[in-house]
């Protein structure tokens, strides 16, 4: 049987990511993503301030993954800057980000 929605949302890891989400802080937040396969995962970008091409792909090989072993992370909140990196290098789309908040 599989496990309900409200004990998956019970186990779910919150991932927040780094201000300075850069190439030197994907093997913290790789490991990270890597423990949260055993449990829904949530993902903070609000709080990126920086962020390049190595976190970007991180993240989307971590949705690929996820999606092949049947889950799907959600996002709590997305930065500018993320939204806007992401859109520039045609990532948007394989993140999932959600929709922008009217200003």
């Amino acid at each position: 049987m599989g496990k309900t929605t409200g004990e998956a949302k019970a186990k779910a890891r919150v991932i927040a990511l780094p201000a300075d989400f850069r190439l030197g802080s994907v093997a913290d937040v790789k490991a990270e993503l890597i423990e949260a396969f055993d449990a829904a995962a949530q993902l903070d970008g609000a709080g990126v301030e920086r962020v390049d091409t190595a976190a970007l792909q991180l993240l989307v090989a971590f949705r690929r993954e996820a999606a092949a072993r049947g889950q799907s992370p959600t996002w709590l909140g997305v930065s500018e800057v993320m939204r806007d990196a992401a859109g520039v290098l045609g990532l948007a789309q394989a993140l999932e980000l959600p929709a922008p908040m009217p200003a």
